[in-house]
């Protein structure tokens, strides 16, 4: 007696695409040929069923013939997507990473992290590129990476400093060629001569000082730049200061009776430049001692670039250099201040004034943003701060000055300052 189940399978008729009927033969040998296919249902804008060709079986072929299937082409249950869809080549700057709860050919492309290419021989891993190099564009190869500083060749405003050092240097001194032309006049001889000297001198000084931040940093440099600025401004300060307070003492000493005038003369405003001058020459000397500057290569500030700078090697030496600069500022404009009502033909306290009011303006509105920049806007700030601190002083303390001696020479005379 035949198994029932062997019965069913002998009743099985069916018809294919081409209405062709199918069924067991005897025996229940299979009917052939037959083509294997994976029915797939995919869900995306519509539900759809449909399958997918994976292989065929043949009765009547050779044996090692008869059954072909490929199972790179089979989706499985578990699988939420067809076979042929779930994966696709991942671009460049990406790796293969495993869909969790998908077959073990279906993955995603995930996208390098920062600094990272993708592996060529691995790709479900990235590979990160050397600590001086950056992936290019195409994220599949690492470059060298850039370096970025105050470049003559690359940045524009590295001209227009260099140019307005230089003219600024030349204005200070042409304006020194005159005050020695007319340095026996009352005009210069009222207003301390040797000071004016010198203060002309540091403020050349410090024009010229603009080019050790300019172009790419090297160890000398670096040493030079705060050290040289901070004393030469130092010396520039500390003559106003001089000459502030000798404007006051002046006044004093015309007074009868007066003790100040044992105090009139060169040796007390030359004491006060050399003393305060001598502060910050010290400290320069010590910072070079201790912990000079030296060049830096950034290298993690900025993605894909590395910044050429100076370090300051020991910051506490630098704060000083400003913060003593900007205590002698402060102190000569309040003496200025305070004496600047005095007659006005020996007395140029409110110049001295304006020139500190402009000193001190200038590198509070610098600080932060200094402290908030990187590289080579960082240079420029202070660049600009130099500058512009360097000519207010220039310009508000002897362009008045220089009208007289140039423009209204009648004005430049003993008789006509005394009734003043």
């Amino acid at each position: 007696m035949e198994p029932e189940s062997e019965i069913n399978v002998r009743r099985i008729k069916n018809k294919d695409s081409n209405n062709k009927e199918i069924y067991f033969k005897e025996n229940v040998n299979l009917p052939s040929p037959l083509d294997i296919v994976n029915w797939k249902t995919h869900v995306a804008d519509i539900n759809g069923t449909y399958w997918t060709y994976v292989g065929h079986f043949d009765w009547s072929l050779p044996e090692n013939q008869q059954f072909i299937l490929n199972p790179q082409l089979i989706s499985w249950k578990r699988d939420k997507t067809p076979k042929g869809r779930c994966s696709s080549e991942c671009l460049p700057g990406f790796r293969k990473s495993l869909r969790e709860g998908y077959h073990i050919c279906c993955y995603d492309c995930v996208l390098c992290s920062e600094g990272e290419i993708s592996n060529q021989l691995d790709s479900e891993i990235c590979q990160m590129c050397p600590e001086n190099e950056w992936p290019n564009d195409a994220k599949n190869l690492c470059v060298s990476k850039v370096t970025e500083y105050l470049s003559y060749e690359k940045d524009v405003l590295i001209i227009i400093f260099s140019v307005s050092s230089v003219l600024f240097a030349a204005i200070s001194i042409f304006i020194l060629g005159i005050f020695f032309w007319f340095r026996s006049t009352p005009m210069v001889k009222a207003n301390n001569r040797n000071l004016s000297f010198i203060l002309l001198c540091s403020l050349t000084l410090s024009f010229l000082s603009v080019f050790l931040f300019l172009g790419r940093p090297v160890d000398i440099t670096c040493m030079l730049q705060q050290i040289s600025f901070g004393i030469v401004f130092t010396i520039s300060v500390s003559s106003i200061l001089a000459k502030t307070i000798m404007v006051s003492i002046a006044f004093k000493a015309i007074q009868p009776g007066s003790s100040c005038r044992k105090w009139v003369g060169v040796k007390l405003p030359n004491t006060v430049m050399l003393f305060c001058s001598s502060i910050q020459v010290i400290n320069g000397i010590l910072w070079l001692s201790i912990s000079p500057p030296f060049q830096e290569y950034d290298k993690q500030s900025y993605p894909g670039k590395i910044i050429i700078q100076c370090n300051e090697g020991s910051t506490l030496p630098f704060y000083i250099t400003l913060g003593y600069m900007g205590f002698l500022a402060a102190v000569s404009f309040v003496l200025a201040f305070m004496v600047r009502t005095l007659p006005d033909s020996f007395n140029e306290a409110k110049y001295i004034t304006f020139s500190m009011l402009v000193f001190c303006s200038v590198w509070i509105a610098m600080i932060p943003a200094y402290l908030s920049t990187r590289g080579k806007y960082m240079v420029a700030v202070e660049v600009f701060a130099i500058l512009t601190s360097s000519a207010g002083v220039l310009f508000c303390i002897f362009f008045p000055k220089l009208y007289i001696l140039l423009l209204n020479p009648e004005l430049n005379t003993q008789k006509n300052m005394l009734e003043k």
